[in-house]
């Protein structure tokens, strides 16, 4: 699975772009079950849903669950662009994915490794297998760029 990766950060890529075009924050994520095969794919909408829970990794939880039929998403792989923060890490949790891989560290609201280790601590009843790095220098520049053009735009 691991030579997969690249190719499933892509994807996760791939929706970023979708969220940027939107004007979101530019994350994307996607789901892939043990045999390979896309579960779920979603990026950030949480202005157009107006939801502050409408992150990509909670959309895609959500698409994975409806279309499974079932909360538990054992045996999966999420693949995010950026490091999860607090609330979408619990999610993973909750949800018992196996392996999460994302791209960037988030060292500002991380929950993976870098503020926090929800998804590694030994004080829940789940713990997942953690991949970082994968396309790392993409998903940041996705994320910086979009954020530098911002600024740019508010001080006009």
């Amino acid at each position: 699975m691991f030579d997969q990766d690249d190719f499933w950060m892509r994807k996760a890529l791939q929706s970023a772009e979708i969220a940027r075009s939107a004007n979101e924050v530019p994350i994307g994520a996607c789901l892939i079950d043990a045999g390979g095969e896309l579960i779920s794919a979603a990026e950030n909408r949480t202005i157009a849903l107006s939801d502050p829970t409408a992150h990509a990794e909670i959309l895609v939880l959500r698409g994975a669950g409806a279309k499974i039929g079932n909360y538990r998403l054992t045996e999966t792989t999420l693949y995010t662009t950026i490091e999860p923060c607090a609330m979408c890490a619990g999610a993973l949790i909750n949800a018992r994915i196996k392996r999460l891989v994302f791209g960037a560290h988030d060292e500002r609201f991380g929950a993976v490794e870098s503020v926090f280790q929800i998804c590694s601590t030994s004080s829940l009843n789940h713990q997942i297998e953690i991949t970082t790095g994968v396309l790392a220098e993409d998903c940041r520049k996705l994320m910086q760029d979009f954020f530098r053009a911002k600024r740019r735009v508010k001080s006009i």
